[in-house]
């Protein structure tokens, strides 16, 4: 792996159309079994929701109007993984919104998510945005560690906790 002065490079580049045609449906049944483990869905509903969830926030797909769709790129110009924010209204303020960052199985433990993170946030000057927010399950241990090195503070906690039927 190629670096610079500063250590190995990620960059974000537009995601193309064959890249947003196989990273939609990964995603897809990607999230829809994270609703399962989190306890949010059943497995019967979880991947029609998730596909009704995904037709309204993209129904455009790449051309979704206040959508940022990219590859993750490795020093070599290997795409390693992507990265999906949309711009909202959080906080009084526009901010990038991350939908997805997700980094081929293979290649994580690189630093190509938190050198994606570090390149975002050139992003989001560049867009005037005023800060960075997103979603992370509570059984994503390696994400939230990741966010927490990042810099990120949880904004809200919802917490669940399972009761077990009366006993006959």
């Amino acid at each position: 792996m190629s670096s610079t002065a500063e250590g190995p490079v990620s960059t974000l580049r537009p995601m193309t159309a064959s890249e947003y045609a196989d990273w939609v449906e990964q995603s897809i049944t990607g999230y829809a079994a994270d609703k399962v483990t989190s306890g949010q869905r059943t497995p019967e509903e979880s991947l029609g929701l998730t596909r009704k969830e995904f037709a309204g926030l993209l129904p455009l797909g790449l051309e979704t109007p206040g959508n940022h769709l990219f590859s993750v790129i490795d020093s070599q110009g290997v795409a390693v993984g992507v990265l999906w924010f949309g711009v909202k209204k959080r906080f009084g303020a526009d901010i990038a919104y991350v939908f997805d960052v997700s980094i081929r199985p293979e290649r994580q433990r690189e630093g190509h998510a938190a050198r994606a993170f570090r390149a975002l946030e050139d992003e989001v000057r560049r867009l005037g945005l005023a800060g960075i927010a997103l979603h992370v399950f509570g059984h994503n241990d390696a994400a939230r560690a990741l966010y927490d090195k990042l810099g990120f503070r949880p904004t809200n906690i919802s917490l669940f906790k399972t009761i077990d039927p009366p006993r006959a």
